[in-house]
C-alpha cells in the first residue's frame, strides 16, 4: 500500500510543480514565454530530483506509466502492481492539476485550448520518451545512486531541446489537458502524444533484455 500511496502522491506533486511553476513563471514574466519556460524547467527539475530521492526507496518513484511498463517488462514488478501504479499515476496527475488551480484561485475544472500537434511535435515526444527511458534504464544498471540527478537534469534539458517540451509521460499529457494555463495541451492533441510515448516505450522494451517477472 505504501508504494501505491507513494506513486499517487509523487505524481500529484509532480503535476502541481509543473503546472504551478508554469503559471507563476508566465504571471511574473509578464507574458514572456522564455522566462516562463525557464522558471518552469528549473522548478520541475528541482522538484523531480527531490521526489525521486525521497520516494524512490518506497515505490521506485516512477510517476509515469511508460516507466512502470518498462520496469514491468524488466521484471521489477508484477502485472497487478503495474496496473495499480497506472491507476495511482493517472489519478494523482489529475489531482495535482486540481491542487494547482486551488492554490492559485483558478476554476478547478478547466479544459486547455493550447494546440500542440503535428509531425514535429509527435517526433519530439517519441524522442523525448526514448531518451528518458534510456537514461533511467542505463542509469539503473550503471549509476543507480545518480538516477535522481540524471532524470532531473534530462527533464530540465528536455524542456529546451524538444519542440514538445518533453512531456514523455501519458499521465502528464492527460492531466495537462485539464488546465488552460501555460502548460496545457488541447484534449484533442493528447492522443498523438500518448501514441508517440507508448511507441517509444515499446521500442525501448524491444531492445532491452527481459528478465523473469516477479510474482
Amino acid at each position: 500500500m505504501r508504494s501505491y500511496v507513494s506513486e499517487f502522491v509523487g505524481t500529484a506533486l509532480l503535476l502541481a510543480i509543473v503546472a504551478g511553476s508554469g503559471f507563476m513563471g508566465e504571471s511574473l514574466g509578464a507574458g514572456n514565454a522564455a522566462v516562463a519556460l525557464l522558471g518552469n524547467s528549473i522548478a520541475t527539475g528541482a522538484g523531480l530530483y527531490a521526489l525521486i530521492v525521497l520516494l524512490g526507496p518506497v515505490s521506485g518513484a516512477h510517476f509515469n506509466p511508460v516507466v512502470t511498463l518498462m520496469f514491468w517488462k524488466l521484471g521489477h514488478l508484477n502485472l497487478k502492481k503495474m496496473l495499480g501504479y497506472w491507476a495511482c499515476q493517472f489519478t494523482g496527475a489529475i489531482v495535482g492539476i486540481w491542487l494547482t488551480h486551488l492554490m492559485f484561485s483558478l476554476p478547478i475544472i478547466q479544459e486547455s485550448t493550447k494546440v500542440r500537434t503535428g509531425l514535429g511535435i509527435w517526433a519530439s515526444e517519441f524522442i523525448s520518451t526514448l531518451v528518458l527511458l534510456a537514461v533511467i534504464h542505463i542509469g539503473d544498471k550503471e549509476a543507480k545512486d545518480k538516477v535522481p540527478m540524471l532524470v532531473a537534469l534530462t527533464v530540465t534539458a528536455g524542456y529546451w531541446f524538444t519542440s514538445s517540451t518533453f512531456f514523455a509521460n501519458p499521465s502528464v499529457a492527460l492531466a495537462r489537458s485539464l488546465t488552460n494555463t501555460f502548460v496545457g495541451i488541447a484534449p484533442s492533441d493528447v492522443l498523438g502524444f500518448v501514441i508517440a510515448e507508448v511507441l517509444a516505450a515499446l521500442v525501448m522494451i524491444g531492445i532491452s533484455p527481459s528478465s523473469k517477472q516477479k510474482s
